[in-house]
Parts: C-alpha cells; sequence; structure tokens
C-alpha cells in the first residue's frame, strides 16, 4: 500500500512545527489560565439559548393545557336514601370501577361522599363512628366527614369529594371535586 505524497509547503510546515513548537502555539494559542473564563459572548449566547429554549418549553405547556379534553364524569345512581343507617357507611366504585369511594350517612337527610384513596400514599380510608373522622391508618391521617379536610397527619390535601345529588330517592353521583367549596 503506497501513502499519498503531501504538497511540498505542507510538508515543510509540518516539519518546521516538530523543529519549532513556537509556530503551533502561533497558529492555535491556547492559554490554560484563559480557558477558566467565559466571554461575554459566550454567556450572552448561553442565557440567550437557554432562555429561548424555556419559552418554547413554555409555549407547548401551554398548547397542550388548551388541547387537552375536559373531564366528563358519569352520571351514577349509587345509593338509595333510606339504604344507609344514620352513621353508616357504603363503599361503592366512581368515575370508574377501580375508582373506590366511600360514602357516610351524617344525619338524617345528609350523606358525604369522598374518594377513598388518602392523598398521602393512596391508602384505603375508613370511617370511624365513635370520632366522626375518617383515618388512613398508614400514617395516622384523619380527614374531616364534614367536608374532607386534612385534619391531622402528612396527608397535604383533602380527600376529594364525590358530588351527590338527590333524585327522587336515589342518590346520584354526578362529579368529582378536588377542592372543598369555600
Amino acid at each position: 500500500m503506497k501513502l499519498e505524497q503531501l504538497p511540498e509547503d505542507r510538508t515543510a510546515k509540518i516539519a518546521s512545527a516538530r523543529k519549532d513548537p513556537a509556530l503551533w502555539r502561533e497558529e492555535f494559542s491556547i492559554f490554560k489560565g484563559d480557558e477558566k473564563y467565559v466571554t461575554r459572548r459566550q454567556l450572552t449566547k448561553f442565557l440567550t439559548l437557554t432562555s429561548l429554549g424555556m419559552f418554547a418549553g413554555n409555549i407547548w405547556i401551554l398548547t397542550k393545557s388548551w388541547m387537552r379534553k375536559m373531564v366528563v364524569y358519569p352520571v351514577r345512581t349509587v345509593a338509595q336514601a333510606g339504604e344507609i343507617p344514620v352513621g353508616g357507611v357504603k363503599l361503592f366504585a366512581y368515575p370508574e370501577a377501580g375508582d373506590e369511594c366511600i360514602m357516610v350517612r351524617t344525619s338524617e337527610d345528609q350523606y358525604q361522599a369522598y374518594s377513598q384513596k388518602c392523598t398521602h400514599l393512596s391508602c384505603a380510608v375508613y370511617y370511624s363512628k365513635e370520632q366522626n373522622v375518617l383515618i388512613c391508618p398508614c400514617h395516622n391521617g384523619v380527614f374531616s366527614v364534614k367536608d374532607g379536610t386534612v385534619i391531622q397527619g402528612p396527608p397535604p390535601r383533602p380527600l376529594p369529594r364525590v358530588v351527590l345529588e338527590r333524585r327522587g330517592s336515589d342518590l346520584v353521583a354526578i362529579r368529582m371535586q378536588d377542592r372543598p367549596e369555600a
């Protein structure tokens, strides 16, 4: 195999660079002391590109939120009015089969229903009739039966409430509400 010959002037330049290291340093002037400094141009370029990237990300989030479909909850009968005694509990699934909920009859004509998943680590909450609260046994989280707010423990937010409507003798779940009404 025969190697290709370099042009005469390039060969001479390489030979002189080997003899004189100053020529190489002259063509590729890299100073170790200056390497740690960032020029204004480099900083401006970095800040501009970063800002543009963040702007594009925010536009992407905005368009995704505009295109997101609104959640439509099914209207479903979950119990009959006299089915549960005062202080009694009924478990049911809403809005889908795997979403367990708990309904408590707090008085003759009042029912409260919440998601049964604790907002801390999704453990199942249960009703304590003696204390009139919903309790999460995993980390002793306690929720109010009246509005689902956190009374004690580590849960970060209230239980999602199932909004109930009374239609004749039927108790109908119409939607989920994440925050209690003020």
